[in-house]
């Protein structure tokens, strides 16, 4: 029997225009049936052909296409696990002390977070590899279920790497230049990566195969970054991106280090370097791109290759300012990642979006090229379902398109006043919070509504995971605490040297 419902609202951001404009369709209405927008109009015509459909929203609703997060990576964020703010590269040795989370909590303990903002898609780029490539299925098939159960569409990979795990350099030289009482602790730490390249491209055929009739889950591949993968990792991961037409998410030019580490290793920036090996182009996007150069941003302008910007995380881990209004000029498209935590320590989207709307500005009288509430909404839509499997299909609420939306309440967002020639997007965009949402939708179905997950119990997960956090420490987690705090003057150095 087929589900079918009526989204109606005062004013619908369906899709942009030719000029980047999202015009609104004032008093119109959305029909979808299973999951699919079939019909968008006039609400009174659309009931009219619909009679028997069921309505949400209301003539004083808001409703734009759901947000894509186009970079996640956990649940429980560094802050919360112990690891403050620090540079990226001595953060990542920091958080050798993160304790070991239940991936079916902690995936849902994030998703009640982005739903509740508005996000019905995330990239999940599953980071770490420790253990056998059986405890990273295992974790994978977990993740998978906790997206299921909440009803977020996601894509997933596993963010691999083969080399360089603690410093960008080589391993055993490192652990080399250690104290000799730091040496075998190090060693135990590297020992714990089991999975090789070739378990990690296996696994993703698996899961590409097991769950190629779920609707709301896609498999995509994560090769970490330049200095995390060798070029015959990279080449591996090209050619299976190529022969399956298969997104590529690669971590890249995050850090000025990085960029070194390029030029050190290639003798040429980063981008270009990868982009020789075959991961550049319409299924490549890069994570962060921070530390691109003026050749790198015209290579993948002229590439079409995707860029997702987390401006948050560049902030909070002291990587610079990524150059979005390069960007914007050369077309290039981008989309939006809340990576490990927004700026509040949380997974807010409509928080990210306003923070990108304003970090981009320039200084002086010149108020044009910059972006506008309506770029950012498409870098949050339209950008992010780019760099997805599920591609055109998202981001938009056109016909032929998965339902996935949110409607706002634009009493709350307006109250208790709002000049009437504020336009209202503008008002959205730079106002609204994640109390102004008044449902979710994925795939026709509310998922979340009033305050309240319509599929799980919100309370009770919490409850399950505060109380999984209060076991005792393992005695792997007592060294990895002990390891990430020893390992920090070493690294440090390292990177001074």
């Amino acid at each position: 029997m087929s589900q079918t419902s009526i989204i109606r609202g005062s004013h619908l951001f369906t899709v942009p225009g030719p000029d980047g404009r999202w015009a609104a369709l004032e008093n119109g209405a959305i029909f979808q049936r299973d999951g699919i927008v079939e019909d968008i109009g006039a609400y009174s015509a659309i009931l009219a052909a619909h009679p028997d459909a069921p309505v949400v929203g209301s003539d004083r609703s808001i409703v734009l296409p759901g947000f894509i997060n186009g970079h996640h990576h956990v649940g429980l964020t560094p802050t919360q696990l112990g690891s403050p703010d620090l540079p990226l590269e001595l953060w990542l040795i920091h958080r050798l002390r993160a304790r070991y989370v239940d991936p079916y909590l902690d995936t849902l303990y994030s998703a009640f977070e982005m739903l509740a903002s508005g996000v019905t898609t995330v990239q999940h780029i599953r980071a770490g590899t420790i253990g056998s490539i059986q405890q990273s299925e295992a974790a994978a098939r977990e993740i998978l279920r906790a997206y299921q159960d909440v009803g977020m569409r996601v894509s997933l990979s596993f963010s691999v790497r083969d080399q360089n795990r603690l410093v960008y350099g080589d391993d055993a030289a490192f652990v080399a230049s250690l104290p000799e009482e730091l040496q075998s602790k190090t060693n135990w730490h590297l020992s714990r990566f089991e999975a090789s390249v070739d378990e990690y491209i296996e696994l993703f055929h698996t899961l590409r195969a097991d769950y190629s009739g779920a609707r709301l889950v896609e498999l995509q591949l994560a090769p970490a970054n330049l200095h995390w993968c060798s070029d015959g990792t990279l080449r591996k991961f090209a050619d299976v991106s190529e022969k399956y037409d298969v997104p590529i998410h690669i971590h890249l030019l995050e850090t000025k280090y990085q960029k070194d580490y390029g030029l050190k290793r290639t003798g040429r920036s980063a981008f270009e370097h990868v982009a020789s090996l075959g991961i550049a182009g319409s299924r490549v996007t890069i994570g962060h791109g921070v530390w691109t150069t003026e050749s790198d941003l015209d290579l993948i302008a002229d590439s079409g290759t995707h860029l997702c910007h987390n401006c948050s995380s560049n902030f909070r881990l002291r990587s610079g300012i990524a150059p979005v209004n390069e960007f914007r000029s050369r077309g290039i498209n981008i989309a939006l990642g809340v990576d490990e935590a927004g700026i509040n320590d949380n997974r807010d989207m409509l928080q990210e979006m306003r923070l990108v709307l304003n970090a981009h500005r320039k200084q002086g009288m010149d108020t044009s090229d910059v972006p506008t509430p309506a770029e950012v909404l498409t870098m949050a839509t339209i950008g992010g379902a780019r760099t997805t499997p599920f591609g055109e299909n998202l981001g938009s609420l056109k016909v032929g398109c998965c339902a996935d939306l949110v409607t706002f309440d634009w009493d709350r967002i307006s109250y208790p006043y709002l000049d009437d020639n504020t336009p209202v997007l503008d008002a959205l965009i730079r106002r609204a919070t994640p109390r102004d949402i008044q449902l979710v939708m994925v795939n026709g179905k509310v998922v979340y509504k009033d305050g309240v997950f319509t599929g799980i119990d919100q309370r009770d997960v919490l409850e399950k995971l505060s109380a999984h956090m209060q076991r005792p420490l393992t005695e792997a987690e007592q060294s990895g605490m002990m390891l990430g705090e020893a390992l920090l003057p070493y690294a440090r150095d390292f990177y001074r040297s």
